[in-house]
């Protein structure tokens, strides 16, 4: 089959990933046009030389790509002011780019390709540097035959393209991929704890577990960039985090899963006493345990008490 038409690109949602690919597609020789609902977003590409538009002022394009917080945004989308299903025409190519729920991700893209449109969830992860520098990670799910037609334009934003399965795949690996971040961001903090308290530097901590077992992106890349350093800007905020946990929860659950560590992790994520704000910056959540003495008493204080 001959490869989808892509020279044409609308990106929906300019937050810190959407500007980051609406950027690079351009950089690659695509002509893109980006929208979003506030105005600020808007006129920020602008002001860095892309076409912009309104939601209700778009001109066709050859894929509609999304990048939005919930499916609930994917869904008004495409249903309304009236959405893609109404005026892309037909044989465009819908990409959501989006962590979504995987059962409305289904029901979606059964939508979409009934109104005669091709349809792809692939969630991405890089963070806003990996948007910027087309070097994403990308989980696709939908037909085989549409991802290698549409090869040219993923291969513009991603470094790593991985087709997990059919429609709505991509978000369920996507939320099994971050609640192991998640988990793994609790985990490592624990472990760099118990280390500190024995009179292990934390840096010299970090070089031994990434020599070993133990290793992961968050104690290879996280630790080191966000955490010790303090700079906690990775651009990517507890709010998020929260809602993809809810969403890998509601997935195991509708799935008749046993309680296990899912459960914990996602009640560690919402613990009001660590006092994090949805939009604080997701690797805080190392903090209370790195430094035991904030938010929650200390057994040896409780007793105190």
């Amino acid at each position: 089959m001959e490869p989808i038409v892509t020279k044409t690109i609308t990106v929906i949602g300019l937050g810190n990933m959407g500007r980051g690919m609406a950027l690079t597609l351009q950089r690659a020789g695509f002509r893109v046009q980006g929208t979003d609902v506030a105005a600020q977003a808007r006129e920020r590409l602008a002001a860095e030389g892309l076409s912009v538009a309104a939601p209700d002022a778009l001109a066709p394009t050859d894929v509609y790509l999304l990048s939005l917080p919930t499916s609930a945004q994917v869904q008004e989308v495409l249903e309304k002011r009236p959405g893609l299903l109404t005026l892309a025409t037909a044989g465009s190519l819908i990409i959501d780019t989006s962590t979504s729920d995987p059962s409305e991700s289904r029901q979606m893209a059964k939508r979409v390709m009934a109104a005669g449109l091709e349809w792809l969830d692939a969630p991405v992860s890089g963070g806003p540097s990996g948007a910027h520098s087309g070097q994403l990670g990308m989980l696709v799910g939908g037909e085989l035959a549409t991802l290698e037609r549409a090869r040219p334009l993923l291969e513009a934003l991603a470094a790593k393209i991985t087709h997990v399965g059919a429609a709505g795949s991509g978000h369920v690996v996507k939320l099994a991929n971050n609640y192991l971040c998640a988990a793994h961001l609790l985990t490592t903090a624990e472990a760099v704890a118990l280390a500190s308290r024995a009179g292990v530097d934390p840096a010299a901590c970090l070089e031994g577990l990434n020599s070993g077992s133990g290793r992961s992106a968050i104690s290879e890349v996280n630790f080191p960039r966000w955490v010790l350093s303090g700079r906690f800007d990775s651009g990517f905020s507890m709010g998020l985090m929260r809602k993809d946990l809810r969403l890998a929860h509601q997935a195991a659950q509708e799935m008749g899963m046993a309680e296990g560590l899912l459960s914990a992790v996602v009640d560690a994520w919402h613990d009001p006493t660590a006092g994090l704000e949805d939009s604080e910056d997701f690797n805080r959540i190392t903090q209370q345990r790195l430094e035991p003495n904030r938010g929650r008493a200390t057994k040896s204080q409780e007793v105190e008490r």
